[in-house]
């Protein structure tokens, strides 16, 4: 498979993924004043960071595919897998919201944005396991000192 179409079917679902988020952002009924936002803040919060980390990941995974010549089996299920983490964002992101970032909303919310990092860190993992030891992606991420720090916080 070329990597355009897995970097374009990779866009789309992130396009989806933020539209579904969205449209989770109801608009108060017959409330014309900007006080009547206030209530919708946890649900407009939790919005704005998800759609922050889904920014993230769509920024680097363009970034990552720019560095590979063509997608292999084994990247395309790896790709799969982060897609998959990524997919689940907006039903978290919406349960935060919605419940004021109580604890068990807040621990799932931050259990899918782990499984989404270590998602990605195999994705980067068999990009090179692909691509070799002497490809653009493995001199650009070296010994990965800040991915491994990041997935350990």
């Amino acid at each position: 498979m070329t990597k355009n179409r897995l970097e374009a079917f990779s866009d789309g679902v992130l396009a989806i993924v933020i539209t579904i988020m969205v449209l989770e952002l109801k608009v108060p009924a017959h409330s014309p004043t900007l006080a009547d936002l206030a209530p919708l803040l946890p649900v407009f919060s939790s919005y704005v960071l998800s759609f922050v980390y889904l920014a993230i990941y769509w920024n680097n995974h363009h970034h990552l595919f720019h560095t590979i010549q063509h997608a292999s089996a084994g990247i395309m299920w790896a790709n799969m897998h982060l897609l998959f983490w990524l997919s689940l964002i907006p039903f978290t992101t919406a349960w935060m919201g919605e419940n004021g970032f109580a604890p068990a909303p807040t621990a799932l919310y931050g259990v899918v944005l782990l499984l989404a990092a270590v998602a990605y860190f195999i994705l980067q993992s068999a990009i090179i396991r692909s691509h070799g030891r002497d490809s653009v992606l493995a001199r650009a991420v070296g010994r990965d000192r800040k991915g491994w720090f990041s997935l350990a916080t």
